[in-house]
C-alpha cells in the first residue's frame, strides 16, 4: 500500500516524499488503524521492517499543537543509539509540524536534559535509566503523558531494566493509550502486556527466526582467535566487495583486542573504527556518524549495535564471535540488506559454537552454506588463554608404606600428655609455704 493511500495530512506525506518513501511496509500498514483509533496495540515484528514508522507515522498525526510543557508522547528504548535514530526519525518527518522532540540518555548531561524538559516538549525519547532519574528530580511530570510507546521491549528486559520499567510504568498515568513493539515475544514481555495494557489488539507480521530473504548467510570453520584475524584481514583487502562491513564481536575485551591485532598486522587503524559500552557518548557518536557517511569502511561493534540500529548501505555482517542465544543471530544479520537492499552475513564459527549455531538452524529452520577456508589464509597455531585446554591435574600423593600406615583413630594419651594445668609453678610453692588462709583480710570488729 502507498503512504497516499493511508488517512496521512499533507504535511507528514510531503515529507515522506522528500524522504523518498513512497510505500508502506507490511507492520506500517497493519499498525497504522488500530494506533490512530487509540486502543492499545502490540505489534511483533522481525528486525529491519519499518517499526520505527510504523508508530511514529500515527502518533504524529494524533498529535495536536499544544503549548502544555510537560511531554504528552513517551518513547521508550533501550540504548543511546537508538534515543538518537529516533529523534533523527521524528526530525525527519517533521519539517512542516510545529512538534517539540527531545532525546534523553546516561551518560550525558542531566542538567543539560534537565532544561530540555523545563523548556517544553511534545514527545520525549529516553531510555529507562535516565527516565527514572529525571522523574525521581520532579522537573519531569509523567502523570501528563497520553501516549506511551515501547520499544525493543525485549532488548529492554534483556539488558536488566525490568525493575525500571515496571517503575515507571506505576509511574504512569491510568487513562493512556499503550504500543508496544518487539521482535520476540518472550515471558517477560507477555507478563508485561497482561499487567500493564487493557485488551490490546496484537499484530504479527513475520514470525521471530523467519529468514531474512534478502540477506545470503555463510559460515566459515576457523579453529581460532588468530586464525580468525587472518581470514579477516584477508576478506577485507577486497575493498570493492566488502565496502561498508559490520564485525560482531562477544565483548569489549575482544573488541579491543582485534583493533591491537589488526594494527600489528596491518600497521594502520585508518578506515576503521570500534565501537563499545566502555566508549564515549561522543566516540561512540563519531564512530556511527563516521561509517554512516563513509568515513570509515569497517565498524567493529559489540551487540549494542544489534537491535534497532538503522545504518544504509552496509554490505557484509560479519559475527567474528557467534552470539550466545539465536536470537541475537536474527538481529545481527538484520543489519544489512535493508530498504530492498541484498546484504550478506558471514559467521566465524569454532568447534564450540556447534550447539548455538545448531539452535540458529532450527530457529529459521534453514540450514546455513559452509564456506571452504582459503587455501591462502594462513592457520596460526597461536591460542588465546581462553582456547588453551585445561589439563585435569591430579594432586601429588606420596605413597605410603605398610609399617607406617595410620592406625586405629582411638588410643590412649601418652604420660607426658596427662597433665593438667596447675596454675603455674611460682604460685603452688607460695601456696605450699604459707599455706592457704582461713579468712580473707583481718575482721572488723
Amino acid at each position: 500500500m502507498q503512504f497516499s493511500e493511508l488517512n496521512l495530512n499533507t504535511p507528514l506525506l510531503n515529507a515522506l516524499d522528500e524522504l523518498g518513501y513512497d510505500y508502506a511496509t507490511p507492520i506500517q500498514e497493519q499498525a497504522f488503524s488500530p494506533i490512530l483509533s487509540g486502543r492499545d496495540m502490540v505489534g511483533i515484528a522481525q528486525t529491519g521492517t519499518g517499526k520505527t514508522y510504523a508508530y511514529l507515522l500515527p502518533l504524529l498525526k494524533l498529535l495536536k499543537y499544544s503549548e502544555q510543557k510537560h511531554p504528552r508522547v513517551l518513547i521508550i528504548v533501550p540504548t543511546r543509539e537508538l534515543v538518537l535514530q529516533v529523534v533523527q526519525s521524528l526530525k525527519e518527518l517533521t519539517p512542516y509540524i510545529n512538534t517539540r522532540i527531545g532525546g534523553v540518555y546516561g551518560g550525558a548531561n542531566i542538567n543539560t536534559q534537565k532544561q530540555l524538559i523545563f523548556e517544553g516538549l511534545d514527545i520525549l525519547v529516553s531510555t529507562p535509566g535516565r527516565l527514572i532519574d529525571l522523574g525521581a528530580s520532579k522537573v519531569l511530570n509523567l502523570k501528563k503523558i497520553q501516549k506511551l510507546v515501547l520499544d525493543e521491549v525485549d532488548e529492554i528486559l534483556h539488558l536488566g531494566f525490568r525493575h525500571q520499567l515496571t517503575t515507571i510504568l506505576d509511574m504512569l498515568p491510568q487513562r493512556k493509550q499503550s504500543v508496544l513493539f518487539s521482535a520476540t515475544m518472550t515471558e517477560d514481555v507477555e507478563n508485561i502486556i497482561e499487567t500493564f495494557f487493557k485488551s490490546p489488539e496484537y499484530i504479527e507480521v513475520e514470525k521471530s527466526g523467519t529468514p531474512l530473504e534478502k540477506i545470503e548467510q555463510t559460515i566459515c570453520k576457523v579453529p581460532n582467535f588468530y586464525t580468525k584475524i587472518n581470514l579477516l584481514t584477508h576478506l577485507l583487502n577486497d575493498k570493492d566487495s566488502f565496502y561498508k562491513v559490520l564485525v560482531f564481536v562477544k565483548n569489549k575485551r575482544i573488541a579491543d583486542k582485534l583493533m591491537t591485532e589488526i594494527q600489528s598486522q596491518t600497521g594502520s587503524l585508518d578506515g576503521y573504527a570500534v565501537i563499545h559500552s566502555n566508549k564515549s557518548q561522543n566516540y561512540r557518536l563519531q564512530a556511527i556518524q563516521g561509517f554512516q557517511e563513509g568515513n570509515h569502511r569497517i565498524l567493529i561493534s559489540t551487540d549494542v549495535l544489534a537491535r534497532g540500529i538503522h545504518i544504509e548501505g552496509i554490505s557484509h555482517v560479519i559475527n567474528f564471535d557467534i552470539p550466545k542465544d539465536a536470537e541475537n543471530y536474527i538481529h545481527r544479520i538484520g543489519r544489512t540488506g535493508r530498504a530492498e537492499n541484498e546484504g550478506n552475513a558471514l559467521t566465524f564459527t569454532t568447534e564450540q559454537d556447534q550447539e548455538v549455531l545448531t539452535s540458529i538452524e532450527t530457529l529459521m529452520d534453514l540450514k546455513i552454506p559452509v564456506l571452504d577456508f582459503p587455501e591462502e589464509v594462513p592457520i596460526s597455531s597461536k591460542m588465546t588463554e581462553e582456547e588453551i585446554p585445561m589439563e585435569i591435574i591430579k594432586p601429588y600423593q606420596k605413597k605410603r608404606s605398610k609399617e607406617h600406615a595410620p592406625g586405629p583413630a582411638f588410643h590412649e594419651k601418652k604420660d607426658k600428655n596427662k597433665k593438667t594445668n596447675q596454675g603455674g609453678s611460682y604460685r603452688r610453692k607460695l601456696a605450699a609455704k604459707y599455706k592457704k588462709p582461713k579468712t580473707r583480710g583481718q575482721k572488723r570488729k
